[in-house]
Parts: structure tokens; C-alpha cells; sequence
């Protein structure tokens, strides 16, 4: 069976992975705003 819109994992690593990210000024941005944010946890509310 051939699922639709099957992408590589390389074409994806190669456009949104890290080292893509890190090769544009607002690629890098987001990497830090996510650093920041630091991993998933639960929130308290």
C-alpha cells in the first residue's frame, strides 16, 4: 500500500531539520525561542 505525500525522511531532515534551520537568521530565532521554552512539560493550571 503507498500512502499519499510520502516524503523522504532525508527531503524533510534537508528542509525543516536543525542544520536547515540553522542556515537562516530566522531559522536560528526559532531554534532559540524554542531552547528558551526549554522541553515539553505540563503546565499547572
Amino acid at each position: 500500500m503507498h500512502y499519499p505525500r510520502r516524503v523522504s525522511k532525508i527531503k524533510r531532515a534537508r528542509q525543516i531539520g536543525f542544520r536547515a534551520r540553522m542556515r537562516t537568521a530566522k531559522g536560528r530565532r526559532l531554534i532559540n525561542r524554542k531552547r528558551r521554552r526549554g522541553r515539553k512539560r505540563i503546565s499547572v493550571v
